[in-house]
Order: C-alpha cells, then sequence, then structure tokens
C-alpha cells in the first residue's frame, strides 16, 4: 500500500510505475525488525515536500495512539477475530469528527502476533476496520511501555522523583531508545498511508511524545495535533528529566497541543520557557508559541465522556437487574462509591483511612453508611502495585472487623473485572461518588456517575422514584485531578488530609436534598454538552485554524535527531544573499549605512567592556569609501561609544537610541529631542531601586537621558511579573512627566518622549537630501524591537530616496519583523560586511582618499 501523495520508493528506484490506487496493497513490515533504533539514525532524514495535490479531497484524520480500539480474540483453530473496543476514547471521538471525515487508526494490538501473521492481518484490519497496526517485537515493547512509559515518564509526570532505585529507578539510556524507535515506527506507519497536503494527524498521549519530530522530518507542512492525557508537572519536576529537552522540541513540532487543565498548560509553558526561552502570547483567547517562525498553540479543553454508550447500557435489561439486585442488598443503607484503578496515584488507601475516620468520629454512621470500593486491575505491573494491593486489603480487614458486625460490612471490595453494566449499576444506587487520586490526568469516573444519577424510567421505577422529582448526587473529588476545575458543584478535597476528606463524606451525607438537586443538574448541564464529541469536534476546528497559514509560508527543516525543527517564515521575509547584496553595493554611488552594535554585531547581552575588534576594523574599511555615510546607533552612553570607535573618525554616533547626535569626529554633540530637565528621575529611581531590592538578579542602568531597569538574570517568571507591575507603577507616578515607559526584552526602560532609533534615520536621510546626495543603496541593520522604528522610517521613505533605490532592511534571527531580510547572527552579519568592504577597497584602491561619514544603529 501507498500514500496518495507519493508511491514507493523502491517501485521509482526499479523504474516501475507508480500506482495510486486503493487496491490491495503489500504492508512493508517495518515494524517486525528487531533491537534499537538510534534517535539519530533516520532512514528518510530528507524532508519529502508536500508539493503534489492529493488525488482525494474529502478530510481524512488519521489517529494515532498507543493500542487500537480493537478487541482481538483468537479461535481454538487458531483464527483471529476482532471488534470494535467500545471503551476506546480513541473510537468514541468519531463522533465528534463529523461524517465526512475519514478516519484511520494506527496503533499497537493487544495481542501478540506471529511475524508469519502480520502482513494479512495487517491488510484485513485496513479493509475492514481502516486501522494499521504497528507490529513492535514483545523485547522491544516491554522496554518501551513497561520501561521507558511506566518507570520513568509515567511517575515523572504524576510527581514522582526516581530518588531510589524503588521509586521508578535510574534512567536508563536504552529504554530511552527503546521510546525513540517505538516512535519511529509509528511514523514509518503514518507514512504509509498520509496525505499530508489533506490529511490531518491527531497524536494522543505521553507514549508518542517524539513522534511530531519524526512526522514534521518527513513532511515540513504536516497538519499536526498532540493530546497529552496525562498531568504535565511542574517545571521543578520535569527538568529533572536527562531528556527533558528532546522531547520539549519534539511536542513543538506540533501545530497544536492539547491540555486537559490550565495548570497542565500553564506547566509546560513554563518548561518552555526556562528550559528552552521561549515565550508565549495570548491573542483573542489563544495561546501561542511563537517556535523558529511557526505558531504553536495551545488547547485547554478536558475530555468528556460519550454519553449515548452509557445511555444505552443504562437500557439494557442487565443493567436493571442489577440495580434492583443492589437495592435490595444495601437497603436501608446509604451507599459512598469509588471506582479507581489499583496503582499508587489513585489515593485508595487515603479514601478507606478517610471512610475509618469517618466511623470513629461519627458512631451514629456506623451500620448505616457503607463504602463500595471497585478496584480495577492495575494497567502498570511492579512491585508498587503489589504494595497498594496488600495495603488495600489489609486496611479493608481492618476497618470491618473494627465496624463491622453481623449483615453490615462498612467496606465492600470489588477487585475482580465487573461487566460495565455492572459498575453502571452501582452509579445509580450511590448517593455520592469519591475521587481521592493524589494525581491524575483527568479521570472521568465523576462524568460518568452524573449521568448514571440521571438515569431513565425503567430505573426511577426499578428504585421507586418519582420520574418528575429532579434527580440528585453529590460528588466528593480530589482538588489534583484533571477533572475538578470543570466540576464547580463538587466538594473540593485534598486527599491526604485524612480529617478533611472524612469531613467532605459527611458533609455529603447531610447536605439538604433541595442543594443535592441543585449541584447534580449544575454538573448533569455541564456534563451532557460537553462530551466526548464536542472534545474532538473541537480540537478539530483549532487543529484547523492553527494550520491554515500552511500552504503560504515558506518552510524548510534544520537540525538532526530529535533536534529537528521546521522554519517557516512569510513568503516576502528571506535570507539576505551577500552576493546580491555586495552586487547592488557596487552599482550605486551614494549610500547610507545605520547599524546596530550590541545583538548585530557582538552577541546580545556581552560582558566585555571593549569593542569588537573585527567588527572596528571592518567599519574603518567602509568609512573609507567617499560614497558611504555610516551611522552606529545605540542604546549605550556616549562616553562608551566614543570610546570604542575613536579610530573610526568619520562614523557618526547616535547614542541612547537616538537622544544624543553626533554626525562625525569633528562635530560637537546635539540632542535630537528637546528636554527642559531630568527631574523625573528623582521620582523614577526609587521606584526602580525599590523592584531591584525585591528582585534578586536584576540592576538598575542609569543614563544621560534615560533609566533602564533590567531583569536578564533574575527568574525568568518572577522577573517577567516584576516588569509587569514596575511598568505600571512607573506609568502611574510618571503620568504628568514628558517620558515614556517601554517594556523591552528583559528590561523596562524610562525615557524622553520622543526619543527612538527611528529619529536618526530620518535624520540621516533628511540631511543626504539636503545636501542633493540622494541614497540609491540603504543598509539598515538590527535585532530587536527598537531597531524596528528604524525599519519602518526607512521602508516607507520613498521621498528621501532616489527612484532606483535598493533598500536592504535586515533583523538578526527569524522572527516576525518590518524588515525584508535577515541573517542568522552575528558571524554572518559581520561575513557580510566584511564582503561590502572589500567591494569598497577593491573600488578606492588606486582612488585618493576622501570625506565621509559613518552612521551606526545599536540598540541594548
Amino acid at each position: 500500500m501507498v500514500s496518495r501523495s507519493y508511491s514507493n520508493l523502491l517501485d521509482l528506484a526499479s523504474g516501475a510505475s507508480p500506482t495510486f490506487g486503493r487496491e490491495r496493497k503489500t504492508l512493508p513490515r517495518v515494524a517486525t525488525v528487531a533491537g534499537v533504533l538510534s534517535e539519530l539514525d533516520d532512514d528518510n532524514s530528507n524532508s519529502v515536500g508536500s508539493d503534489a495535490p492529493s488525488s482525494i479531497s474529502m478530510d481524512r484524520m488519521i489517529i494515532v495512539g498507543n493500542q487500537l480500539p480493537l478487541k482481538s480474540h483468537r479461535s481454538d483453530n487458531g483464527q483471529w477475530s476482532f471488534s470494535w473496543d467500545d471503551d476506546s476514547l480513541l473510537l468514541q471521538l468519531k463522533d465528534g469528527l463529523g461524517e465526512d471525515v475519514e478516519v484511520i487508526y494506527i496503533g499497537c494490538l493487544k495481542e501478540e502476533i506471529h511475524p508469519n501473521e502480520q502482513e494479512d492481518l495487517a491488510q484485513t484490519l485496513l479493509e475492514t476496520y481502516k486501522c494499521v497496526p504497528a507490529f513492535i517485537t514483545p523485547e522491544l515493547f516491554s522496554k518501551f511501555y513497561h520501561g521507558f512509559c511506566k518507570q520513568h515518564l509515567w511517575p515523572l509526570f504524576h510527581y514522582m522523583l526516581p530518588l531510589s532505585p524503588d521509586l521508578g529507578g535510574r534512567f536508563d539510556r536504552s529504554l530511552w531508545q527503546a521510546y525513540v524507535s517505538v516512535n519511529k515506527i509509528f511514523a514509518d506507519k503514518v507514512m504509509e498511508v498520509i496525505s499530508p497536503d489533506d490529511d490531518f494527524v491527531w497524536v494522543h498521549d505521553y507514549h508518542l511524545m517524539v513522534l511530531p519530530t519524526f512526522l514534521r522530518k518527513r513532511f515540513n507542512r504536516v497538519k499536526l495535533g498532540f493530546f497529552l492525557h496525562s498531568p504535565f508537572p511542574s517545571s521543578e519536576i520535569y527538568r529533572t528529566l536527562p531528556v527533558r529537552d528532546e522531547l520539549l522540541r519534539a511536542l513543538l513540532n506540533s501545530d497544536l497541543i492539547g491540555f486537559h487543565t490550565f495548570d497542565y498548560a500553564r506547566h509546560f509553558l513554563s518548561c518552555c520557557g526556562r528550559m528552552l526561552g521561549l515565550s508565549y502570547q495570548s491573542k483573542r483567547g489563544y495561546i501561542g508559541l511563537e517556535y523558529y517562525g511557526r505558531t504553536v498553540s495551545i488547547k485547554i479543553l478536558p475530555v468528556g465522556i460519550h454519553i449515548g454508550q452509557l445511555q444505552s447500557v443504562l437500557n439494557l435489561t442487565g443493567t436493571e437487574s442489577k440495580v434492583a439486585e443492589l437495592r435490595d442488598q444495601f437497603r436501608g443503607r446509604t451507599v459512598l462509591l469509588g471506582v479507581d484503578d489499583m496503582d499508587i496515584f489513585k489515593g485508595i488507601s487515603l479514601k478507606l483511612l478517610a471512610m475509618e475516620q469517618l466511623l470513629i468520629q461519627h458512631p451514629d454512621k456506623r451500620g448505616k453508611v457503607v463504602l463500595v470500593q471497585i478496584a480495577n486491575p492495575a494497567r502498570g505491573r511492579g512491585k508498587d502495585v503489589q504494595e497498594v494491593q496488600s495495603e488495600t486489603t489489609a486496611t479493608v480487614s481492618r476497618i470491618n472487623e473494627t465496624f463491622g458486625r453481623q449483615g453490615y460490612k462498612p467496606v465492600v471490595l470489588i477487585d475482580t473485572p465487573l461487566q460495565f453494566y455492572e459498575r453502571i449499576a452501582y452509579y445509580v444506587i450511590a448517593e455520592c461518588c469519591l475521587v481521592t487520586a493524589v494525581r491524575d490526568g483527568m479521570n472521568l469516573i465523576p462524568y460518568e456517575y452524573i449521568i448514571c444519577r440521571q438515569g431513565n424510567e425503567k430505573l426511577d421505577a426499578t428504585l421507586g422514584l418519582n420520574t418528575l422529582t429532579p434527580k440528585k448526587s453529590m460528588l466528593v473529588v480530589s482538588e489534583f485531578v484533571g477533572c475538578s476545575p470543570s466540576l464547580s458543584g463538587a466538594i473540593r478535597v485534598n486527599p491526604w488530609n485524612i480529617d478533611s476528606v472524612a469531613e467532605a463524606m459527611d458533609s455529603a451525607l447531610i447536605v439538604s436534598e433541595a442543594e443535592k438537586q441543585l449541584r447534580h443538574e449544575k454538573h448533569y448541564r455541564y456534563v451532557s454538552t460537553h462530551d466526548v464529541a464536542y472534545w474532538a469536534r473541537s480540537f478539530l476546528q483549532d487543529l484547523e485554524r492553527a494550520c491554515r497559514d500552511h500552504l503560504r509560508r515558506r518552510c524548510w527543516g534544520i537540525g538532526f535527531g530529535l533536534g529537528f525543527r521546521v522554519i517557516a517564515l512569510d513568503p516576502n521575509f528571506r535570507k539576505l544573499s551577500v552576493d546580491h547584496i555586495v552586487s547592488a553595493y557596487k552599482r550605486t554611488k551614494s549610500r547610507a549605512i545605520l547599524l546596530d552594535y550590541d545583538g548585530a554585531m557582538v552577541l546580545p547581552g556581552s560582558i566585555s567592556n571593549t569593542a569588537n575588534t573585527e567588527a572596528v576594523g571592518t567599519l574603518k574599511s567602509l568609512c573609507r569609501d567617499p560614497k558611504n555615510v555610516v551611522f552606529i546607533v545605540s542604546g549605550k552612553d556616549r562616553k562608551t561609544l566614543v570610546e570604542w570607535f575613536s579610530s573610526c573618525e568619520r562614523i557618526g554616533i547616535a547614542a541612547e537610541h537616538g537622544y544624543f547626535l553626533r554626525p562625525n569626529h569633528e562635530a560637537d554633540w546635539e540632542t535630537c529631542v528637546s528636554v527642559p530637565d531630568f527631574d523625573w528621575k528623582q521620582i523614577a529611581e526609587p521606584v526602580m531601586q525599590l523592584y531591584t531590592e525585591t528582585t534578586d538578579g536584576s540592576t538598575i542602568e542609569t543614563k544621560e537621558s534615560a533609566l533602564v531597569w533590567n531583569y536578564q538574570f533574575a527568574d525568568p517568571d518572577f522577573g517577567s511579573c516584576q516588569a509587569k507591575e514596575l511598568l505600571d507603577h512607573l506609568e502611574s507616578v510618571l503620568t504628568n512627566e514628558p517620558v515614556s515607559v517601554k517594556s523591552g526584552q528583559h528590561i523596562v526602560e524610562v525615557k524622553p518622549q520622543g526619543v527612538n532609533k527611528g529619529i536618526i534615520a530620518e535624520y540621516l536621510l533628511s540631511t543626504m537630501r539636503q545636501k542633493g546626495m540622494l541614497p540609491d543603496f540603504v543598509l539598515c541593520i538590527g535585532d530587536d524591537r527598537s531597531d524596528e522604528d528604524m525599519f519602518e522610517v526607512i521602508m516607507s521613505a520613498k521621498d528621501s530616496l532616489s527612484q532606483v533605490a535598493e533598500v536592504f532592511a535586515c533583523t538578526v534571527g527569524q522572527k516576525p519583523s518590518k524588515a525584508k531580510y535577515y541573517l542568522e547572527d552575528t558571524t554572518e552579519i559581520l561575513r557580510m560586511l566584511q564582503g561590502l568592504a572589500n567591494a569598497s577597497y577593491q573600488a578606492n584602491r588606486n582612488a585618493p582618499a576622501a570625506s565621509q561619514r559613518v552612521i551606526f544603529a545599536e540598540n541594548k
């Protein structure tokens, strides 16, 4: 089988004609290769373009998860049979995608398939269920799932640090390599079926966190969403993971990343800021991260349940019979219900201890209240699961021995698998549902409980309820589970506080009937409108929005292995060709050159107190050319700039963002803006000093015309927060002063109104025009927000330029800018300027020296 957009590369190599039909094809068995693939070993290292139009225009969604939404059974004669797993979220979300969206599933089967059967089985599943199985050898799968996923990622994402070998164990590089290998196998499977121009890919959960990198590497414009169903830990926890950067960068190769709660998204954004130096913005309700020219959108929406499935089970005769049985079994008693997996994070033992405390503090509840704890089989394995099972059994035995009597057990532990309809029946008869997990990504048990408590006419009759009477329910929910924020009517608890949980249980029992009805109505309204279809539909809509500019932008990939990323740029924003600008330079006769120094010719934030000798030498060469007028426009003070560029006698200097100006070495300093006094400094400096004392790592830079508060070396989150407060504080106290308060990259600056680098560009162009020297070549280079004023001036200065003028506004690095060109770093800028200087040298080596001026722009 081949993709609809390209054929098998082996067929092309052999000269066979490519086939794009939907007929039976042989699936390559890439997933059956044993062993571990290096994270840097990618057979398809070159990105495949997606310029060819697809042969099918219908929207298609490729859903990728660890397991396929299938149930499998092998008969006695060795034949496999399959059916849909109605409990699988991946299957349920299909309801929200629309009938016209074709869905293909990619994942593993729950059963091991012999290699001899894999090809035929894969073709059958594709044709019958549109499922593409990823076959992984048992050894590799064990390292991938039970190793890296369950020993490293799952505990860490649930806030468990590997402080000892018993707590997850030390980081094992071989398990990480297995994780990467399995993700690459999944990528190969996606490649078999994807039509990158048309298809959307939706990857699910922490098992496949590096898959986005492999997919983005194959197709730069792939439309890719990722949803994390587990918690995302705070940066203090996540930063302990040795492969933290690799996972973050892999996720950022998605177009849309989804989380259940704002807390999880906030932690992810914090990690991106602290470890990768990325900042996010919220625009019109959407959160986005700028990553190499691409905007990675963040989606916050808790998943819902499949209400139709629950209601169909509620209508079963078996459910009605089970409800009647439980009604008789617990007649005269109030049932509290807990439904949890048997693992260390579900807080089962804490719930049991709270029940014990309730019976101790409220003896009147003995004989009247029963806690039914349904313990589902653990998904993981290991010593911790066995300890949870032992502790649970021992605690239940102790409580029942202490408070039980003939015909009454205060705790009923059900640790054998139940049919779905049996579990539903327990929901129906329970007065209160308890969720005391110490950490859980979402937990849909409360949602299921709410729908089941709404019931139907049959169940109302079985329980002897009036159909017209409003339904009621109560929830006690841990504040550490993802569903907690959406259940505003629940009693939220800290599960570690046993007394508090016991008190909440008592409150749930004694609350008035009217209150129970109001809480139930509120929850039912939310759960019934925010089901799994709503969640899937909302995610797809945001994914379409996040990908709408894919075809408009120019994209190419850079980096190796898991460091791969895609650069996306506006078609009009391109890299400055040295050959192109040198050619234009040679053709022109009146040149204006404005350059930034710090950030453009040396690395930003450099602590060196001397000028770059290579940069100064290049400037001197440019100044010798009589056709050049060169200016440095800088945020630094004039004393420093004079010391640095004293050897460039004909260079023009604009200090402190253009407040001070000196056209050449022989001229006097002048100011571009008239400022009567600087009395405002006496107001602003004490305020800045206050924030400096309370923000470790921040400093104040005092200039002749400005004050700058710098928090580059402070904690990024706290520094940013303090900067916002300082900005508001300064704007408040300086309202009546002739100054402007601006925030920049790690700074808050107060300077006289009207001072910006744009006025230097205007001064230079107007001066040249007055002298009859209309520039036919303009070069302006800068690296940050303050340089945008210069870019704006030269890009719109048609009246001050020659009709054939060539304008080069160039920023440093690929980022949103008013400039049309960019160069990657200071090294490329110096190389380009040296190219211009060499051109001047060749043209003027036989000409007599003439006077000229140089103007440079710098902004820090």
